[in-house]
Order: C-alpha cells, then sequence, then structure tokens
C-alpha cells in the first residue's frame, strides 16, 4: 500500500491579536485605512521608467509603525508581475550561525496561506553554505509575519514567498546572501527586508541618527552603511541600544544591489513612537523609516525630463532661499502639494551661481537621499554663501545674479575612459578616501578630451597625483542643464 506524502506542517502567525488584528475583517480594514492615510500624504510616485525591486519597512506593531509601513507597500498597488518574495529578516529571538530559509509548506496570516516556493528554497540551500533550515528559528519571528497581511491585501495570495533570517552579527554572512541572491534580482522578483531603527533614545536624538543611518543605507555601498552603524555607537547618545535592529537584513540587501546599474533607493517616509498620540512617550523611543529601491527599466536613456514649469519652480525655491538667507524675505515652508512628482524624486544636483556672468559659487551632491526640491533649496543657500572659493552674494548684488542647475542621472561605473562623451558626461572619480567631480559643462567650455577631463579632475579636484587614477574607480553620469538667464 503507497503511503502517502507527508504534507508539510504550516507555521501560523504568532502575533495576529498583539501586533496586528488577529479577525480578518478588523485587519483589512486597519489595513485599508493604513493604506488610505499615506495615499492622501504627498510622497514620491514610481515612474513608468523605474520599477520596484525591493522595499525596506519597519516591523513593529502596526499601531507603532502601521504608517510607515503602508508608505513602504503602497507603491505596489496594481503590479501584477510578482511572482516571487523575498523576505529577509534579523533573528530577534534566536542566534545561530548562517542564514536560515523556512522550508516548510506555507505561512499563514488570518488574510489566508501563503506558499513557501520550496524549489528556489531548496536550491538556495543545496548551492550555497551559508543557508540552512532551522523552523524554531522562525516559529517565534515576528520581523517577518507583519509584513505579509499588507502584501496580501494588495496582491492576493497569488505569489510565493522564500522566508530568510539572519541569525549571525557578521558583515560576512550578508555579504554571502546577498551574493547567493544576485541572480534573483529580476522583475518577477521583490525583496522585503525588515527593521526598525534606533531603540530607545529620546526623541530628537532617535531623529538625528536614524537620518545618518537611512543616509548610509540609501547610498548603496557596504562599507559606508558599516561604518554609520559602527560611528552611531561612538556617539555615546543616552540609551541608544542599537541603531537598526535588522542591520544583516539591510545589508544583504546593500550587497545584493551595490554596483548595479540604476538602482536607486528612495526613503518614503520616517516617524518614531514619539510621534504615535496613543504612545507620545518622547524620551524613549524608536525609529521606523520606510525605503523603496528602484531600477531603470531596460532600455531607458538614463536621461531626466523636467517640464518648463519645474524648472521655473526649482529657480523660485532657489531664488527664494537665498533671499530668506540675505533677509530680504520671509522664510516661508514649501506647501508640498503644490511640489509635482519629478521634484520629489531623488537626484543629485549642483547650483551654480553667477553674477554678472561672473562664477561666485558652485555647489553640489552627486547623490543624496533628500527629494530634488529639498536638495536645490539647501545647496543654493550653500552656494551663494559657503563656497570658500568666493565672496559671498550680497543684499546689494541678488538683483544681477543668476541661478544655472545641473540635475544628474544615477552614476554608472566605467572600465575604461573610452567610455567617456565630453560635454555628455560628467565624472566622478574615487580613489580610496579620496574624490573629485567635473560637470559635463568643465569639458564643453574647456574643449578637454576624455583623458585630459580625467586628469584635471583627478588632480585638481580629487587630489590625486599623475598616473594614480589608472587604479581608480570612475564613474560617469548626466545631467539636465538650466538656467534662469537663458
Amino acid at each position: 500500500m503507497q503511503q502517502k506524502e507527508k504534507i508539510p506542517p504550516e507555521r501560523p502567525p504568532v502575533v495576529a491579536g498583539r501586533f496586528y488584528p488577529s479577525s480578518d475583517i478588523e485587519l483589512k480594514k486597519e489595513i485599508d485605512e493604513l493604506f488610505e492615510k499615506v495615499s492622501k500624504q504627498k510622497l514620491f510616485k514610481i515612474s513608468d521608467d523605474e520599477e520596484i525591486v525591493a522595499l525596506i519597512a519597519p516591523h513593529a506593531g502596526y499601531m507603532f509603525s502601521g504608517t510607515v509601513a503602508a508608505s513602504a507597500f503602497l507603491p505596489l498597488k496594481g503590479k501584477k508581475n510578482i511572482k516571487r518574495i523575498f523576505l529577509i529578516g534579523s533573528s530577534h529571538n534566536t542566534w545561530f550561525d548562517r542564514a536560515s530559509i523556512y522550508f516548510s509548506g506555507k505561512y499563514v496570516t488570518p488574510l489566508g496561506k501563503i506558499n513557501v516556493d520550496r524549489d528556489v528554497a531548496k536550491y538556495l540551500m543545496d548551492n550555497n553554505n551559508i543557508f540552512t533550515y532551522l523552523p524554531e528559528a522562525h516559529g517565534p519571528e515576528h520581523s517577518l509575519e507583519v509584513q505579509l497581511p499588507f502584501l496580501q491585501y494588495l496582491l492576493g495570495n497569488t505569489f510565493t514567498i522564500v522566508p530568510i533570517l539572519l541569525g549571525a552579527h557578521s558583515k560576512e554572512t550578508p555579504q554571502m546572501v546577498g551574493k547567493a541572491l544576485e541572480p534573483y534580482l529580476t522583475p518577477e522578483n521583490l525583496f522585503v527586508v525588515s527593521t526598525d531603527l534606533s531603540h530607545y533614545p529620546a526623541y530628537n536624538d532617535a531623529i538625528k541618527v536614524d537620518k545618518m543611518t537611512i543616509d548610509a543605507v540609501c547610498s548603496n555601498k557596504p562599507e559606508e552603511l558599516l561604518n554609520q552603524l559602527k560611528t552611531n555607537d561612538q556617539l555615546n547618545i543616552f540609551n541608544l541600544s542599537t541603531s537598526m535592529c535588522g542591520w544583516t537584513a539591510v545589508l544583504s540587501l546593500v550587497y545584493l544591489t551595490t554596483n548595479k546599474e540604476s538602482i536607486n533607493y528612495r526613503p518614503v517616509l520616517y516617524q518614531n513612537s514619539g510621534d504615535i498620540p496613543l504612545y507620545g512617550d518622547k524620551s524613549r523611543v524608536v525609529g521606523y523609516q520606510s525605503v523603496v529601491v528602484t531600477k531603470k527599466k531596460p532600455g531607458d536613456n538614463r536621461g531626466i525630463h523636467l517640464t518648463e514649469e519645474e524648472q521655473k519652480h526649482l529657480f523660485q525655491i532657489a531664488r527664494d532661499s537665498i533671499s530668506a538667507k540675505l533677509s530680504i524675505q520671509d522664510s516661508d515652508s514649501l506647501d508640498e502639494n503644490e511640489i509635482s512628482d519629478s521634484l520629489q524624486q531623488h537626484y543629485g544636483v549642483f547650483v551654480s551661481i553667477y553674477y554678472k556672468n561672473d562664477l561666485r559659487g558652485c555647489i553640489g551632491r552627486i547623490e543624496t537621499s533628500d527629494p530634488l526640491y529639498q536638495s536645490v533649496q539647501s545647496i543654493a543657500v550653500s552656494a551663494a554663501f559657503n563656497d570658500t572659493r568666493f565672496k559671498s552674494i550680497t543684499k546689494d548684488e541678488i538683483q544681477d545674479v543668476s541661478i544655472e542647475i545641473s540635475v544628474l542621472t544615477p552614476l554608472k561605473k566605467i572600465s575604461s575612459i573610452e567610455e567617456i562623451i565630453p560635454g555628455k558626461h560628467g565624472i566622478l572619480i574615487r580613489k580610496d578616501y579620496r574624490s573629485g567631480t567635473y560637470l559635463p559643462q568643465v569639458a564643453t567650455k574647456t574643449g578637454w578630451n576624455a583623458k585630459e577631463l580625467v586628469e584635471h579632475c583627478a588632480r585638481e579636484k580629487a587630489g590625486i597625483n599623475d598616473g594614480e587614477w589608472k587604479d581608480a574607480d570612475i564613474y560617469t553620469y548626466e545631467a539636465l542643464i538650466f538656467s534662469d538667464n537663458e
């Protein structure tokens, strides 16, 4: 008599009724209210030439972090192509070497059952020593479970999951996990990473340290994130027990995406528990941040498109911020409802200040986690008053000042300077702790060829000796350049 195949056990919900409602009706109602709340806020939208590859979402109870979590998942609304979701978290309950993939049947929530992709799980375990299967690690863990109702609400139960928990606190495990998952960085897959930020500092301390941590995450550079976490520990912030409880999970994602062309990390919404009306204790808080990671779709020319009205709006923001610094006018807070979606994207930007056609300041950021309009607002002031090469702009001069704005595409690492097209490409050179950049218009004004552009940038901007640039990392970018005197 043939034996029936044993049905794999199901992983039941363990925080339903505590972190979120245990009733499917009440749970749907709460998620619906959270999505409605965040949809009314002016958060950035995914453009038609981008696809979502990953999300970073918090994992506290919905009464604490639900709004921030909803802001991470909302861009998935209407997505039909997601077949498989990799859930990545750091274990809160079990210390173990390596990373554990849940290999048994299904994860269960009040909204239904979700199949584990056992084929992918088995392949990863068979071909990578970093993975193991420890069901006891997944049993009590909440960090992956709380993400699922949001996904089920938006996508139904049509996708499969690969639940991964990291149990070791070392950079080697995330590095190996990121490498193993690299083949799955494709449009039909989504990576959902679970973490909260600072634990238990005072309200204002949390805002400060969480901003630095998220900026490091959004750099998409593993060493920068590791260095920032180390720096946070050395700041001696009172009652800060950790600045990111799921740092190994986030680091796995950064190892997965670093050096990948056209990947962008977009911070969406930040709050901490001190912002929650029912809690409100600002002396001891936990930080929450949502991040959406996007990738340019194949065939995109990496160009940036701003309408004439959007360009005028940036000029007005720049000029108003300079005038406010000179006390010519009050510093009015910007109405975010009047900011277009394009101006809320996270582009690098440079602002150049000219007085009667003479350069009087040029400052910018190649990469930033701030929306474009906020970057222009702060950088315009820095260019007008903080560029130490020039005298600051005065009240008497402001009427004759013109502004040039250069909005930058994401960096593209090149393997040969022959890839540089002078006049089209700006360049960034990095070697160890030294770096320097030239905007595309520099080659146009000087007439330098690619080799001359690199040599001048290395020597004059990065402080790299002649010939040493051959061992440096070189990146190109393009720029949309516009001036208010045109």
